[in-house]
């Protein structure tokens, strides 16, 4: 497993790590998600991602559960939550001062920890200040609740502000963002926030690497009955699925995987692992399986010389026009 700082922050994690968004608490059991992350493990991953949105709290005591009964040691991981979706009530969404830190609370009770390592903003929030959101978190890392906060789909504009409050009034700024990033959806993370990496040093934790499922070549023929866009809650994604444009692209894509000798999702994830400013791709699994074919991608990021890159660049050319 390879390594890497979270942007400019000392803490490093694993150039692949493991989610719980839409399996753990949800499509799969507490059994599964142990074996899944005990696979992981092994490979060397140290990064697992939450949130309390997730399976509505489940996922994160089904996290917590497997870490307990496996008895890994607490600093070996890097865990995350985030913060935005914590119930019903009219203050138990979004990032007020008050659902900042309740939401903290609730979640460090379903995983059973004193503290997460990472703690993110999961989007946006319109009604609250920037300003307050900031000091809220600022408590949070004070309180060693949690070692590092961030955001997740915030734009640049957002961030920075976020960071400016924060270096202006001595308080902790954040230090990761948490976009969706893959073949398909490119540009936030390649353009609209390239100046800060080098500016507030910005790690950033990818999800949906693979295009929630499209990059592994599976719906090509149409969207089969056990996957991800037929599960309930997730109709919206059979219209990307079924993307005249993202199919074509696939196609494409699938001869350069063969020659490599690899899978088109391996492939996938060896792609954003390119990127020097990915901190670390979160991968999702369902069984134990694609734990091991996911991990495969780092033999695989060797492969992805200028000329291949290259390829898959041509190959992508029906989603860029």
């Amino acid at each position: 497993m390879e390594y890497r700082r979270l942007g400019r922050a000392g803490i490093k994690v694993s150039a692949l790590s493991l989610g719980a968004w839409v399996t753990y608490g949800g499509q799969v059991g507490e059994q599964t998600a142990k074996e899944c992350m005990t696979a992981a493990i092994e490979h060397g991953v140290n990064f697992f991602d939450n949130a309390e949105g997730y399976a509505g709290g489940n996922a994160e005591i089904v996290m917590g559960n497997v870490i307990k009964q496996a008895g890994w040691r607490r600093e070996d991981l890097v865990v995350s939550t985030k913060i935005f979706w914590g119930g019903k009530g009219p203050n138990d969404t979004g990032l007020s001062h008050k659902h900042v830190i309740e939401g903290v609370n609730n979640a460090l009770k379903r995983l059973q920890m004193d503290y997460v390592d990472l703690v993110f903003c999961h989007r946006p929030d319109p009604n609250t200040p920037i300003e307050e959101t900031v000091r809220a978190m600022d408590i949070v890392i004070r309180q060693g609740k949690a070692f590092y906060w961030g955001t997740s789909e915030w734009s640049a504009d957002e961030i920075r502000s976020a960071y400016g409050i924060a270096r202006e009034y001595g308080l902790t700024p954040p230090s990761m963002e948490q976009p969706q990033y893959n073949m398909f959806h490119r540009t936030r993370v390649e353009q609209e926030y390239a100046k800060l990496y080098a500016d507030i040093g910005l790690g950033t934790t990818i999800w949906s690497p693979l295009a929630s499922g499209m990059l592994t070549g599976k719906y090509q023929e149409g969207i089969p009955d056990d996957s991800r866009a037929m599960a309930k809650g997730y109709e919206w994604l059979q219209e990307q699925m079924t993307n005249a444009q993202r199919r074509e692209a696939v196609t494409n894509l699938l001869p350069i995987a063969q020659e490599l000798g690899c899978s088109l999702a391996q492939m996938a994830l060896a792609w954003c692992l390119k990127n020097p400013h990915v901190s670390t791709v979160i991968t999702g699994a369902s069984r134990v399986s694609q734990v091991h074919e996911n991990m495969k991608a780092l033999e695989i990021m060797a492969q992805l010389d200028d000329a291949v890159m290259q390829r898959i660049e041509t190959a992508l050319a029906p989603v860029k026009a």
